[in-house]
This record gives structure tokens, sequence and C-alpha cells, in this order.
């Protein structure tokens, strides 16, 4: 059986001294590998600092409202430009001053959260998936479907990751979130594929896969069962990891006009928007991109903080 599984709880009786009554002595209960894991992590403050910041910013792109009332596409001349940060105005629509067409700034960071949120774990959800079908199938059963599969691969792995991107793209007349989303992935599950494929070869030659074939179990209850759950651990560091690559993709691909546009809110957009106007209204540029460089921090030290705490040979 895999050697994921929690042992029972055990009694044993042990005396005291000569002649003294026998007392049940209980054995500590072994954990798992996830259950260390989630032990290390709880005392990780790395992982509490970025888990704190991360669900902020889920909230934010789910209940943008909650944080501002005001239209972020809604815009007045008269305000052109205008504003400076104030302590006092904090959470008001001058607090951070407004864009060229007179759009507050803080709304739009708050909107803006959405479309990079959705990129990310969007783009994250279909790589791993994806990514560990395909790296499970190849480590598993190896030989011809291995070396084609991996020939694949390799032709995915040679094309630049933005550049290939930025083509894709190009095939659109539309762009939204879903068509920057599909770009992301259609060139993103490789690194995914050859985590798990190394895994599974590593997991196959296992003695409870030796024994679960031995006692008749087919295929997909070994690869699903079996395999699979001792094979996720390096792909779960590698796709958190990740999230935050994906969301300064987006940024990147919006950035250089390839990617979101106008009326689309993202932080991309407005960074791009900022940087043609950096010499009379820095406050454009410069708000987005630290909310852009907070939550790639954010993530990146999740990623971090999950790969110590998975990885045995860092205890």
């Amino acid at each position: 059986m895999p050697d994921l599984t929690q042992t029972e709880t055990v009694t044993a009786e042990t005396p005291s001294a000569p002649g003294a009554p026998v007392a049940p002595v209980k054995a500590e209960k072994a954990r798992s590998l996830w259950g260390d894991a989630w032990a290390d992590l709880r005392r990780n403050p790395y992982f509490l600092v970025s888990s704190v910041l991360i669900l902020v910013l889920l909230v934010i792109a789910t209940f943008p409202s909650w944080f501002t009332s005001v239209d972020p596409t809604k815009g007045d001349l008269i305000n052109h430009f205008l504003g400076k940060p104030e302590i006092s105005k904090v959470g008001s629509p001058e607090w951070l001053g407004y864009d060229g067409q007179g759009r507050s700034v803080y709304a739009r960071l708050i909107y803006g959260t959405r479309a990079s949120i959705i990129v990310a774990v969007a783009v994250t959800a279909i790589v791993t998936v994806v990514g560990s079908l395909t790296g499970m199938i190849a480590g598993y059963f190896g030989g011809i479907t291995d070396a084609i599969m991996s020939r694949v691969t390799d032709i995915f792995f040679g094309i630049p990751f933005l550049l290939g991107a930025m083509v894709v793209l190009q095939a659109f007349t539309k762009r939204t979130v879903w068509t920057v989303v599909f770009a992301l992935a259609f060139l993103g599950w490789t690194q995914i594929n050859r985590v798990m494929r190394g895994a599974v070869i590593t997991v196959k030659q296992a003695d409870y896969v030796h024994a679960a074939k031995a006692l008749g179990a087919g295929t997909p209850r070994i690869l699903f069962r079996h395999i699979l759950p001792n094979a996720m651990a390096p792909v779960i560091v590698v796709s958190t990891i990740a999230l935050g690559g994906y969301i300064a993709a987006e940024a990147t691909l919006s950035y250089l006009g390839l990617g979101l546009a106008s009326p689309t809110i993202s932080w991309g957009v407005d960074i791009s928007a900022g940087a043609a106007q950096i010499r009379v209204a820095q406050h454009i540029l410069l708000y987005p991109s630290i909310m852009l460089s907070i939550t790639v921090l954010a993530f990146i030290m999740l990623g971090e903080a999950v790969r110590n705490a998975l990885d045995p040979k860092l205890r």
C-alpha cells in the first residue's frame, strides 16, 4: 500500500517496575507525508503571510464591490491626471488619483485583480490536469508511448513561452481573458508533464505498486489510487510557483498590446497606459506595478513554502 497512509494507533503494555500493575501505553500516531507537510506549513511564516495576502486578493477578485462603489470604466475629464495619495482619503475614489481619462486608479486596481487571478488560476488548473495526465501515461507505460509523447513535449518545449503566446494570440481578432488563458495553457503544460513523468517513473518501482499488480488491480486503479497520490507532491510545488509566473505573463502580454485590451480592466493594461504618461503622471504606472509585484511575490512565497514542506531533504 502507499507509504503516505497513516498508521493506526497501537497500545503496548510496559511494566513500570517489577510487580507493579501493567499500564497500557499509547504509541504516537505516525503522520503521512501530507500530514508532516501541513504541520511544517503551519509553522512557516512565509506560508502564513503569503496565504493571508492570497486570501485577500481572492476576496477582492470575487467581491470587488465590497472595496469600492466606483465604476472603474467611468471617467470624468475634469479629473484628468488629478490627485495624489492622501492618508485621509484611504479607500475613497480619489485616494490614488485619476488616470488620463479621469477614471479612479484605486477602483481600477480593485477590479483589475479579477482578470489577473482568473488567468492565473485557470491556466494553472488546465496545465496541471493536462501535464499530469500526459506525464503519468508516458512515465507509467514507457516504451513507444513514452517516446512519442516525449517528442511531442520536446516540440512544445522548443517554442519560447511568451513568443509562442504572442503568435497564438495573433490568431484571435478579439482578445478576452479566456483567449489569454488558452494561449498560456497551450504552451505551459510541458513543465508539469516532465515533472510528473519523472515522479511516476520513480513511484512505479515501489513495492506497493508491484503488490497491487500481483493482486490483479487494473491499470486505472493503479494509476489513480496508488501512483498519482504519491507522485503529486513535486507537481503541486511547480504549479504553485507557476501561478505567479502566469500573472506576470498576462501583464506582460497586455503591456505589449497582445493580451487583454481596454475595456477589459487589467493591471497590465493600466501599466501599458501609465508607461506612455510616465513623465506627467507616474502614479498611473506605479500602483498597478506595486499590486502586480505583491501578487507575484505572494504566490512565489507560497510555492517556496510548499516546496520546503514537501521535500524531505529540506527538513
